[in-house]
């Protein structure tokens, strides 16, 4: 069956047969091989004998050409289309020691027409057999990468289908509006939307739907860390901070005014977070050359921050939505008390550091996605926009033709957020970020 991602594409069902390791590297308790394509279930036969039915598994003796012994594995098949690949398959459970697999795979690889698999391409012969559209390949993607609990929350529900199912609803929804419209085109004289009234109610309805899902907190954030910058004048305590809330050294810490000359970044995560941390240089002026280029960069990342500490005089600190004044060195007696919405903290002593910790993270999490929300990554909320300018536009113009071909223009769009079409260019990029044999 070749699905609507194929056809639009000219990808459709290949003709080869590929096997890989589809589990962790051995040894391990249980190693899974599996084989994909028309002659996996021959190849079954072949190694393990009599398959057993569809989707049940059986415990079978694997056998090279030879007819030597390799494991005794537990066998189960597939049969395409019901299958996660969308083609007939096999999977070899096998004992996980380095040897056995070893020998499974090559056994594997002496059979004529088979060949190992590339980085992907079990997910992506899912996709081009519309099991899955390219919204949950990104899911699948960005799941096997997570590495805080709300990436991976935020994925996995990406990978389930829940904005395929979204998109469904949504595509339903425009091919009736698409089939109002080509009807008054086709049945009433006049090509105006006073034939359909609430045509143009209906479009400016779905337009500000799509607009509500473009406002939420985007993917990024989630996926690379909401950036946190900290920033004040020299010998504020910012490196010595940096290495407290990250738990070991990090940036070189003297007592030399200008020592940090250049930004340090680390990704960490508190309570399930993604934040990448930003050290930066003093904030003075200075005559020398790679100290001013470390104080204008500073400035820039400052202003670009999505969390801002400043470890400054509160009064000093630049206008930033999103800033934390911090009262570094609260240790030292000639630091005083902290001013008025200044956290005192201490690098040395760790005081006050999981205040300014949970600070951060009320911070961040305002910027994220809630948990039971979709995000959309920058390529779906694009090709979100232009299905909403295209439904906006439709729903404000008198002529009924012009309202049909915004309606298309929509569809089009989606088409490209689910992969059905235009994505051409895309596809090896994002297969090639999963590991061999996925």
């Amino acid at each position: 069956m070749r699905s609507a991602a194929a056809g639009a594409s000219g990808l459709g069902v290949t003709s080869e047969t590929i096997f890989a390791l589809s589990s962790g590297a051995p040894p391990a308790a249980i190693s899974v091989i599996r084989v994909s394509g028309p002659m996996a279930h021959q190849t079954g036969i072949r190694l393990a004998g009599e398959l057993p039915d569809a989707r049940h598994a059986s415990v079978r003796e694997l056998r090279s050409a030879a007819g030597d012994i390799l494991d005794e594995a537990l066998v189960l098949r597939f049969d395409g289309p019901a299958s996660s690949t969308g083609e007939d398959s096999v999977e070899f459970h096998c004992h996980g020691g380095r040897a056995v697999v070893a020998a499974v795979l090559g056994a594997l690889e002496a059979v004529e027409g088979l060949r190992e698999a590339r980085p992907g391409e079990f997910t992506r012969r899912a996709f081009e057999n519309g099991r899955i559209d390219l919204t949950e390949a990104e899911g699948l993607a960005d799941l096997i990468e997570a590495e805080t609990e709300s990436q991976r929350r935020a994925a996995l529900a990406m990978a389930e289908g829940g904005l395929r199912i979204q998109v469904d609803r949504w595509q339903q929804v425009l091919l009736g509006l698409s089939a109002r419209a080509e009807a008054s085109i086709d049945y009433v004289e006049e090509d105006s939307v006073d034939a359909d009234p609430g045509l143009q109610r209906d479009c400016a309805a779905l337009a500000l739907e799509l607009r509500s899902w473009l406002d939420r907190p985007r993917a990024e954030p989630l996926k690379d860390g909401i950036r946190v910058v900290i920033a004040g004048p020299p010998n504020s305590g910012k490196s010595s901070l940096l290495n407290a809330l990250v738990g070991q050294d990090r940036a070189i810490v003297t007592d030399v005014p200008g020592t940090t000359r250049d930004h340090i970044d680390v990704t960490l995560a508190l309570e399930g977070v993604p934040l990448r941390l930003t050290d930066t240089a003093g904030l003075r002026r200075s005559d020398e050359l790679v100290e001013r280029i470390g104080v204008e960069r500073a400035e820039r990342m400052a202003a670009t921050a999505d969390i801002l500490l400043w470890l400054g005089e509160p009064e000093q600190g630049p206008p930033h939505p999103c800033l934390i004044p911090v009262h570094s060195q609260s240790d030292l007696p000639e630091r005083g008390p902290a001013p008025a919405g200044s956290l005192a903290v201490s690098a040395f002593t760790g005081s006050g550091l999981d205040a300014l910790g949970s600070a951060i993270v009320a911070a961040a999490r305002k910027l994220l996605p809630a948990e039971s929300e979709l995000a959309l990554n920058r390529r779906q909320a694009t090709a979100m926009a232009e299905a909403e300018a295209a439904l906006a536009s439709a729903s404000t113009t008198p002529d009924l033709v012009l309202v049909a071909e915004g309606l298309r223009q929509a569809r089009g769009a989606f088409d490209r957020l689910t992969g059905r079409a235009g994505v051409e260019d895309l596809l090896d990029a994002l297969f090639g970020r999963f590991c061999l044999g996925k």
